[in-house]
């Protein structure tokens, strides 16, 4: 274990709202790791916070080891590209790339132009005349060619068509192999960043539901198909997550593995076993966990007014 970010009960309220609940966990030294979750889960705030953008309400951020608020050994360590960067009304591209070069000290100007280049990006407009796709490209170059030793990407690549977006991920993936570094990707894309991910770590209102490699996370659960009554059976004390029927066929995705025995048994009874991908398991257990809240707020609403009754 080898952390570069240490994250310990951290919170934060937005006045009536509470962003991040207690969350901690633990970003590894040298790995790409996808940063997932629903809108307003968290994913923003956290990485504002842990590029000193934003303030803890309570709970410890610890980058490189040191506090990274107002801390100028930690921040030029740290690029973090989001959708939303603002930029100077008569800003251009190339001043954008200008201020980035002078910030970041292992700034790769060759592929700074390459990537120009390849995502055809207009040098002469000013960055508010930019399209959506082209002002994603701005922070892209910026984040791959800043070489930086923590690198978050927040949605940047919004608006990029399918092509730009494969430019993107192959020369993620080929820089990174040549220049290893700590890599961040909060994205709603999860199938199409699934192979560039090394960790899966996943917020849901504003709790850590899943922290675990892709690997692990791919064994994480199990979808059967066919007789209902059937599956059923295999299913027993197992956890559901998602269940969906028509007429006497069921499709159940249940968290867990079935040992060999039951794998074989399950082919001989004629079910079929279908691959979870990573986005489904996301999908499914964001939703599952979210269910299970609204089940144990109503129990505790009941438990309350059951209570009252009894005083009454």
């Amino acid at each position: 274990m080898d952390p570069v970010i240490q994250v310990r009960d951290l919170t934060k309220r937005y006045k009536d709202t509470l962003a991040l609940d207690g969350v901690s966990f633990d970003i590894e030294r040298n790995a790409i790791y996808g940063f997932l979750g629903r809108n307003g889960a968290g994913k923003t705030t956290a990485m504002s916070i842990l590029t000193a953008q934003n303030f803890a309400t309570s709970g410890s951020v610890k980058v490189f080891g040191e506090d990274p608020y107002e801390n100028s050994r930690v921040l030029r360590r740290i690029c973090f590209v989001r959708e939303s960067q603002k930029y100077p009304d008569d800003a251009k591209a190339k001043h954008a790339f200008r201020a980035a070069r002078l910030f970041f000290p292992n700034w790769d100007q060759a592929i700074c132009d390459e990537l120009i280049d390849e995502f055809q990006l207009p040098m002469k407009q000013t960055i508010k005349k930019l399209s959506r796709g082209q002002l994603s490209a701005v922070g892209v170059i910026i984040g791959l060619a800043s070489r930086a030793e923590i690198t978050f990407f927040d949605e940047p690549y919004l608006g990029l068509d399918a092509v730009a977006r494969q430019i993107f991920y192959d020369r993620l993936l080929a820089d990174y192999a040549e220049h290893p570094r700590t890599i961040l990707l909060s994205s709603h894309l999860i199938d199409e960043i699934s192979n560039l991910i090394e960790r899966v770590l996943v917020i849901d209102k504003g709790q850590i539901i899943m922290d675990q490699s892709t690997e692990e996370a791919r064994e994480r659960a199990t979808n059967l198909v066919g007789d209902a009554q059937v599956v059923e059976r295999f299913i027993g004390r197992r956890e559901v997550i998602h269940r969906e029927s028509l007429g006497r066929v069921a499709s159940v995705t249940f968290l867990g593995q079935l040992s060999p025995s039951e794998f074989d048994e399950a082919r001989a009874a004629g079910l079929d076993l279908a691959p979870v991908s990573l986005q489904e398991l996301i999908v499914r257990s964001t939703r599952h966990a979210a269910s299970a809240s609204t089940d144990a707020n109503d129990l505790n609403a009941i438990d309350t007014s059951e209570q009252e009754g009894a005083l009454r």
